[in-house]
């Protein structure tokens, strides 16, 4: 019994940042949240932002890189290591989780996996992204798709499981532009 305190001393810390940022979230200045989402553990790149009612769970493990865009309402799973690359796209309502329960176990356990979304990659409104997943550079995930898979460079992929539909141009020089004060 001793040795469960420590453990769920962490879990209630854990789950007290959570509804800090969570709440948060809703404050309407980018400026704002991202400072408490940094000193909270969250890397994040120059020019990046995350815009309203982004939720992050344990976000120590999360970096997002430079240029990038995270839509509102977005969910960032941080329990292993996600990581978004530079001048990333994801709209609103994704949810990014790189943990998932076993089905299969007796105990119903909790199963982890790192994810990494690549460059230039777009990710449409209300996509899932499972555990373990790479999303390679240049990739667009179609609205709605839920990615259960590694997706190649400059591929467009949707549906349920995500699928292969065709390539995507290989010449990416776009920037995202610039966090709005009040979003």
């Amino acid at each position: 019994m001793i040795n469960k305190i420590p453990r769920r001393l962490r879990t209630i810390l854990t789950e007290f940042i959570n509804l800090i940022l969570r709440i948060v979230g809703f404050v309407p200045s980018h400026h704002i949240r991202r400072f408490f989402y940094r000193i909270s553990g969250v890397t994040i790149g120059k020019g990046s932002t995350i815009h309203m009612g982004a939720v992050f769970y344990d976000p120590k493990h999360i970096k997002i890189g430079e240029d990038s865009i995270i839509g509102e309402g977005t969910v960032l799973d941080g329990r292993d290591k996600l990581i978004i690359g530079n001048h990333v796209d994801i709209a609103s309502d994704v949810m990014i989780y790189n943990c998932k329960h076993d089905v299969n176990d007796p105990s119903f356990k909790t199963v982890c996996a790192p994810i990494a979304i690549e460059d230039y990659v777009f990710i449409g409104p209300r996509a899932i992204i499972l555990p373990g997943v790479k999303i390679k550079k240049g990739a667009v995930i179609g609205a709605g798709a839920v990615v259960t898979k590694d997706v190649e460079e400059f591929t467009i992929v949707g549906g349920v499981p995500a699928k292969f539909i065709k390539e995507r141009t290989k010449d990416l020089r776009y920037k995202l532009g610039r966090a709005a004060w009040f979003r």
